[in-house]
This record gives C-alpha cells, structure tokens and sequence, in this order.
C-alpha cells in the first residue's frame, strides 16, 4: 500500500511540474508557452520568405510538439492575430465578432521581419535542446529582447495555480522600460485592440482585479450603440447576454441589431416609454457590458512559477535587453576577431611568399612545420598564436587566388574590421544607451508593420461596478396562499410585498421555527406562517419579536423578547427552545396579553394579564422567562395586530 501511495505521490508531481511548466504557464524569459515557442521555431525553420500554408506549419511544429494538430492550430492563429510575429493571408477570425478562423489549409501565414529582431535565434547565444524523440532540436526558451509577456499576454490554469495576464500596449510597454533604462519612473496598464472602458482602481500592478465596460454612444436618448468592447469579449457573446437578460425581464428594450464588422456596432433600440437613461445601468449590470476581470502575473522563472508585477517584468526586461546587447556584441567581437586574424594570415603569408618556402618540401609534416617557422617573425603582427587549422586553411588557398592577392583590398577590409571592433568597444561602455537606441529603432519598425500597434484603444476611466441589487427594481409579488405555499410563482392568496429577484426573505413559521433563504419561485412553508419580510430590512433594523411559549410536559408558559441580528442562508433556527410549544409571536414593542390556566382543584384565579413591555429583550439563544408556576390552557392578546396568514 506504501508503494502504492509514493508512487500516485511521484506520479502527480511530475504531472503537476509537466503542466505548469511545459503547458499552461509562460516562461518570463520569452514569454512564450511552449506550443508557442515550437511554432515560431517552425516559422523560424521554413522562412524563405514565401508564406506557407497554416496546414503545413501545423504538421512541421508537430515535429516538436506531439499534442495533437488542434491545439498547434488554435495557437497558431492566436499568435498571428497579436500582429508581432507573423505576416498573414486569408480569413484568421474577427476578434469584434467572435467568427473563428478559416481551416488551415485555406489559410497562410509566415514569420515577419521584425520578429526576427526581438526573438534571438542565434544558438551561441540561445541555448538549443533535443526536441522530445532527439530527431532535431529546438530552443529551450528563445532570449527575447522585448517583454513579450505584457505584449501578448496570457492566459492558462495548471495543477493548482493559474495565470491571467492582459494585453499591454506596445508603445507604452517599450517607452516604460525606455524610462526605466534612464531610471525614470513609468506607470503602465494594460489595452486590447477592440478598445472598451476600464477601471483599475484595483488593478495592483497586475495582480488584482479590473473593472471593464462597453463603450456607449447614447446621442440619442431612444438609442444605444455599443461602439466598443469590453475586454475578453465579442459581439456574439455581448448579444447572448443581452438576449438572455431580455428574456429573464431584466432590461426592457425593443430591438437590437448587430452591424459589426471591423469595428463594432450593435444598436439597442428602446420602446415607447424608456429612455436611454434607465436602461444603460442595467446593461453593465445585467448583461456583459460590464465585466469583472481578476489578475495574476504567474510566470515561469528560473524553472519555478513566481508572481511577478508589470513593473516587475519591465525592470527584468530593462536588465535583459543589456546582457542580450551585450553578448551579442561580444559575439560579433570575437567573430571579428578571427576574422582579422585569418586576413592578416593571409597577407603576411601571400605579401611575405611564405608560400614560396613550402614548395621544395616532400612530406606533409615538412610543410606544416615551414608554414609555422615562416610565421615566427611575425608573431607580434598576429591577434592570437597560429594553431592547425589556420594553417590547413592557408594551405587550402588556391594557386590563382594568390596570384590575385589585392594587398590594397585587404588593408582596406582589415580597416573596415578595425573600425567595427572600435565602435563594439564604444558600445559595450555604454550598454544603456545602445538599449535605448535599439527600443526607439523597434518603435520605428513597429509602426511601418502597423501604425495601429502603437495606438491606444483601452480608455482609462474611474467608476465603480454597477451593484446588481441596486438596480433590481422591486416590482414582483411575493405571496402566500391557503395551502401553505410562498413565493413569486405563487398564483392567487394574498399579495404580502413586492419584492426583487435579488432580495432575500426571512420567514418565521407557525412552528416557531425561522429562516432566510433567497426570494422563492414556490417554497411550502406550512399553514399558518407568523411573519415574513425583506431580510436585508430585517438585518439593518431588527424587528423586536416577543415570543410566548410553553413545555408540553408542565404546561408552563414562558416569554421571551428578541431580535434576530444574523444567520446562515437556508438553516433552520428555532426562536423557542427545543420542545417548547409556540402559543404566539407578536412584532409589536408594547401590548397585553392574558394567559388562562387549566382548572383546578383550589386554583382560584383562572386568567392572569401581563404586560410584554415589562419584559426585558435578551439574546435570541436566551431560555426564557416563565410567567407563572401554573399549568397554562390558552393565551388571549388583546389588539393583536399580527395574525397566523392562513
């Protein structure tokens, strides 16, 4: 059995680790999933610059990610609708009418240039694995230059934990980490292509919760046009919620009609008698108009999953951008570096005719070494010690290309080469300069691929989400008829109130026993229900109740004067203690009542007046206090005005 456990124990955790890290979470460095980052490792693998069919990128990533076609095609064409990473051809979706994307063999699709800039697919500095059966290889994480995280997003619910990161501007996100570069403070919030209103009051810096809204034009007090969205929303969905209040009664409204396109626009028509003023709160309310979005910036670092800030994420991003720059650099250095080496090779052994000393040698060691001693006086002229394969490569050069040799032509590229490593030099002391001057070239890019990407659609606002309850208008009744039934759906009995579909209702039955549970459709509550009001009424204000009981095994009558403060939604309390017998329950603070005793050998007075008000109110849970030490038959209130309902 202990077997049996650790390994269901073993067994899980690597299930949960596989899914966060390898499914749903996105990894900081990228900000890319993983299905993400194999497709543009694919885009990356075929670009020759032709597009391709999304079928046939589809089939190539499953090279790399073995989960099935249909979840590389949903990402696909998510990924190529954040317009950062790939030029696209055909019918991708509508994002304002919620239409999904043509079949993939329809549609094409292929990296854009500028991705090549922000995504380093250079394996000296991006770190290459085996991909899942070590046929080919594939990136580990690309080294991302740019916060792809707050560009695109994220969205994803693993074992235990979960992420929701909205989609951030991209202008605004690279002048915020422009400015943190330059130590300046930033401030940033997040904004989606179909616009809307948001509040982030309590955004958090990503990590707390925003409010968001249709955008209305209501010129027109007859009319309301919905000409933006809501974030995470669609014009399909917003009709449905509209429809769907509509038929539950909850707006009044005469026609809408949807003439969506590129932009959104659906028209809510308003029937005689209703203006745009009372209609437009219960839209937020009701309908998806206003939404309520919770935030978590999870992210994978490092290996692990860790909640991080917006602001976080640029500080991190400001830091990368100068060690990619600056390996990079280094890279291009060394590169260089031998490259002058191999071109003063070259010169000293054409210039010098130390080719000229191997020419009477027999042997292939016999050359080597003349090779090596021709190259002695002139070992401080090299930029390193010459090794084999400088001089196998020298040997390689052909008879013709050294009768050609253009002494002048190579000084003129060792110049070039020279003046590059001065300017590496100059660069790599001013890191955060040479980030700044990158993030301004993007801005550039960015804005010849689609000036739109660098606009503001999501307007910020301050207001406070619509309180349904508030808006509910109290105008069904509540009623109660002779079979003991209670409720909206009730038909016939006595009308007892009007009542919201958002009320609650505390009900004391004739048992003594009360509850408050939400407005009933048709609940029975036995014949004979003593009381029955708005429960939030009842919690603002308490109604003093005064409750006259007895013990069926003594018959003694007891009183009890309380208020009801608080409960549970739909759990029975009782007003009397357990057993007891309830003879009356009154509302009023003042009245008399009369108790009759049993006859009885030498009981000379048969009834007995009290006053309630002489009573002290107690605590709901309280006993009770007895009235008399005599057997009680009945209990008479004089000008009760609160009857059993029957």
């Amino acid at each position: 059995m202990a077997f049996v456990k650790n390994l269901f124990d073993k067994n899980f955790i690597e299930y949960a680790s596989y899914v966060i890290r390898d499914r749903a979470i996105p990894d900081l460095e990228d900000g890319l999933k993983p299905v993400q980052r194999r497709i543009l490792h694919t885009l990356f693998t075929v670009n020759d610059g032709y597009f391709k069919k999304v079928q046939y990128i589809v089939g190539r990533t499953m090279e790399y990610h073995p989960h099935g076609d249909a979840s590389i095609y949903g990402a696909l064409v998510n990924l190529a609708n954040k317009e950062i990473f790939m030029d696209k051809q055909g019918n991708f979706g509508n994002k304002y009418t919620g239409d999904g994307a043509s079949a993939g063999r329809y549609i094409e699709c292929r990296i854009n240039n500028v991705a090549k800039e922000f995504l380093v697919t250079n394996k000296a500095i991006t770190k290459y694995v085996p991909n899942y059966d070590g046929r080919s290889e594939e990136p580990e994480v690309y080294r991302s230059k740019l916060p792809v995280t707050l560009l695109i997003g994220a969205e994803g619910i693993a074992v235990g934990m979960s992420t929701k990161i909205l989609p951030y501007n991209l202008k605004e996100v690279l002048d915020a980490e422009i400015k943190c570069l330059k130590g300046e403070k930033f401030e940033i919030y997040p904004d989606v292509s179909t616009g809307g209103l948001i509040d982030v009051s309590n955004y958090n810096d990503g990590n707390g919760k925003i409010i968001t809204r249709a955008k209305f034009d209501t010129s027109d007090e007859k009319r309301i046009v919905i000409t933006e969205l809501p974030l995470d929303s669609n014009a399909k969905a917003l009709l449905e919620s509209i429809d769907k209040a509509y038929r539950a009664g909850k707006i009044k409204i005469s026609s809408v009609d949807n003439f969506t396109t590129d932009h959104c626009n659906i028209e809510i028509k308003l029937p005689r008698g209703v203006y745009t003023k009372d209609v437009i709160d219960q839209l937020y309310a009701y309908t998806d108009c206003e939404k309520s979005i919770a935030c978590q910036m999870l992210v994978i670092k490092d290996n692990m999953p860790v909640t991080m800030t917006a602001t976080d994420i640029i500080k991190y991003y400001a830091e990368k951008l100068t060690a990619i720059i600056k390996d990079e650099l280094e890279f291009e250095r060394a590169k260089l570096m031998e490259e002058l080496h191999m071109r003063t090779l070259e010169r000293i052994f054409v210039e010098e005719r130390i080719y000229k000393a191997i020419e009477t040698k027999k042997t292939q060691e016999d050359v080597v070494k003349a090779v090596y001693k021709g190259f002695v006086p002139f070992k401080a002229e090299l930029i390193r010690p010459i090794n084999d394969d400088d001089v196998e490569h020298l040997l390689s050069i052909p008879i013709r290309r050294i009768s050609l040799f253009d002494i002048n032509k190579n000084r003129e590229t060792v110049k070039i080469i020279n003046d590059r490593l001065k300017e590496i030099a100059k660069r790599l002391k001013n890191l955060k300069g040479c980030a700044v001057e990158y993030l301004g070239e993007m801005l550039d890019k960015f804005k010849k691929l689609s000036p739109e990407l660098l606009e503001r659609h999501t307007q910020i606002k301050s207001f406070s989400a619509v309180d349904v309850k508030a808006v509910a208008k109290s105008d069904q009744s509540l009623r109660y008829d002779e079979k003991g039934y209670l409720g909206i759906g009730v038909s016939g009995g006595t009308e007892l109130m009007k009542v919201s579909p958002y009320d609650r209702i505390l009900v004391v039955r004739k048992t003594g026993m009360f509850s408050v549970t939400d407005v009933p459709q048709k609940m029975f509550v036995d014949k004979g229900m003593w009381f029955c009001q708005v429960a939030e009424k009842e919690k603002i204000n308490p109604v003093l109740f005064t409750v006259i009981f007895r013990d069926p095994k003594t018959k003694y009558a007891f009183i009890k004067r309380c208020r009801i403060a608080s409960w549970i939604m739909n759990r029975d309390y009782f007003m009397a203690p357990d057993g007891m017998e309830v003879l009356h329950i009154d509302t009023r603070e003042k009245f008399t009542f009369t108790l009759n005793y049993e006859k009885k050998p030498r009981v000379k007075v048969l009834e007995e007046q009290f006053k309630a008000q002489d009573f002290e109110e107690k605590g709901l849970k309280t006993l009770g206090v007895r009235l008399a030490a005599k057997e009680v038959e009945s209990v008479k209130v004089d000008g009760a005005q609160m009857e059993l309902f029957v």
